[in-house]
């Protein structure tokens, strides 16, 4: 049952109100207590004192009767108070036993007693008056009613029970008109989300006049709202992209096949020619859709499972190898530095350092040297290619990890490179817990990518989970003009320069 927060709120106040009241009644009332019945105590014990000093200066049975006489006088008429002299001998005896109260009792300052007939209680005083004359030992005993303080404590309990139930049920009413004030700024901030719709994304909370607590749920709606309208624009970037990459292919497939059903020469070279041709494209159409697959995996936060501890340095000769060819081609020399072993998907880790390499030798100049380091940081180690090139401008190095995403000199090269291959990269970065860096300095640009020592930490990985070593701000130093180079077996696949090789 869902339950308003006013209502909670209300009950929290008035159930923390009645706590705070009833301890403050409660307080209250001892003191009352106390004060009331020190007051009675010290009025029985002057009263005691009184009533002592006439009973002492009875010496003799003349004086006793006269001490009997002063006492009568001194009890009140509603006898609220009573005196009681006990002796052996009957000239110095005065009153009668208190109904309730002990013949003998004990010695010492107050006793209190509850009456036989009565609802209220009787405090003593007991006082020994030594023999002097014909007096001997008395005993004297003097009696009060407490019926008058427990009367006014009766009353005054009632009216604190009033007043606390007055006072709750007054807070209670007072609380819900607060919580209905103090919650006017989430009614305001949940009508100004309800303003946001598909065709108003690039509206956000207003984060200025709310308060404190609800400032920092608003910065981070609307950052989740950021994310969303990112997450929009790459969707509609890609839906472009996807649609430019595909035109391409079959329009070059549907042109070819015109020509061959209206062509006069239907030889059957002719015709291989066509099928061949033809061939290459589905090709091609397939890689682009085997990467958008994969990348998809990665989307979903899907881990690589299919882990082994390898020596990454063992790993990266496999691909310096399987590039022999295209590196000789570019006049290009690669060079290994350093070594760590992590667990990694090895078919992955391929992947994306084929990837990596092949694009650093298509945008390397003949002669230049490729550097390729292996660095271990903490829980990371990080593989990066240094090669020496032309500084990228930084508004197009953000966005260079983006799919499809290609430098406008690098388009007319589309029909070899569909722009999926830094993607990738990063792809297989964040499934091994990494991330991508890349940085530009000196004339040499530094592209790599990070896998983690501890595959078992963490969740799944979102797209920018992970962050590089690199500035964030200097992104990227290249293009992607690398794809889907898949070297699970890098001695099986067609090195760079055959056909299909790269797209």
């Amino acid at each position: 049952m869902k339950r308003s927060i006013i209502l909670r709120l209300s009950a929290m106040f008035g159930i923390v109100s009645l706590l705070v009241f009833t301890l403050v009644g409660c307080g209250l009332f001892v003191m009352m207590e106390r004060q009331l019945f020190a007051e009675l105590r010290a009025t029985l014990d002057t009263r005691a004192k009184v009533a002592a000093m006439i009973v002492s200066h009875a010496t003799t049975a003349a004086r006793g009767r006269l001490m009997q006489e002063k006492l009568a006088d001194l009890e009140p008429p509603d006898g609220s108070t009573h005196y009681q002299v006990v002796s052996p001998d009957p000239a110095f005896r005065f009153g009668s036993p208190v109904d309730g109260v002990p013949l003998d009792p004990p010695f010492g300052a107050f006793q209190r007693y509850q009456l036989n007939d009565s609802s209220y209680a009787v405090m003593t005083k007991t006082v020994t008056v030594a023999g002097a004359g014909e007096r001997p030992t008395l005993q004297l005993v003097v009696a009060t009613s407490c019926e008058r303080t427990q009367r006014m404590l009766r009353r005054f309990g009632w009216t604190l029970a009033a007043l606390i139930a007055t006072a709750t049920v007054i807070t209670l009413l007072l609380s819900r008109a607060v919580a209905r004030f103090g919650l006017a700024p989430l009614d305001r901030l949940s009508q100004d989300a309800a303003s946001v719709s598909a065709t108003n994304r690039r509206q956000r909370l207003h984060t200025d006049a709310l308060p404190t607590e609800l400032r920092d749920l608003a910065t981070s709606f609307n950052g989740a709202l950021e994310r969303i309208q990112q997450t929009y624009a790459r969707l509609e970037a890609f839906n472009a992209d996807v649609a430019h990459e595909l035109r391409t292919p079959i329009s070059i497939l549907i042109g070819q096949t015109q020509v061959a059903l209206t062509s006069r020469d239907r030889s059957v070279d002719r015709m291989r020619q066509t099928l061949q041709s033809n061939l290459e494209e589905f090709e091609r159409l397939r890689v682009i859709i085997n990467d958008m697959l994969f990348l998809s995996r990665s989307d979903r936060g899907e881990r690589a499972t299919d882990l082994k501890d390898v020596s990454l340095a063992d790993e990266v000769r496999r691909m310096l190898d399987f590039l022999e060819i295209p590196l000789d081609e570019a006049r290009l020399r690669a060079e290994l530095h350093g070594d760590a072993r992590a667990a990694v998907d090895p078919s992955l880790f391929r992947r994306a350092m084929t990837n990596l390499l092949i694009n650093a030798i298509q945008h390397s100049a003949p002669g230049a040297t490729l550097n390729v380091t292996i660095t271990h940081r903490d829980t990371l180690v990080e593989m990066a290619v240094s090669n020496p090139g032309e500084p990228i401008d930084p508004v197009q190095r953000s966005h260079v990890f983006e799919r499809f995403y290609r430098l406008e000199e690098a388009r007319a090269n589309s029909k070899e490179n569909h722009g999926l291959g830094l993607s990738i990269v990063k792809a297989v970065a964040e499934m091994h817990g990494g991330g991508v860096f890349v940085a530009c300095s000196g004339g040499v640009n530094t592209f790599g990518f990070s896998v983690s020592t501890q595959p078992g930490s963490g969740g799944p990985l979102r797209p920018g989970d992970a962050a590089g070593p690199a500035d964030s701000t200097d992104s990227t130093d290249s293009t992607d003009s690398t794809d889907s180079a898949n070297p699970a077996d890098p001695r099986g696949a067609r090195p760079a320069h055959a056909p299909g090789a790269l797209h």
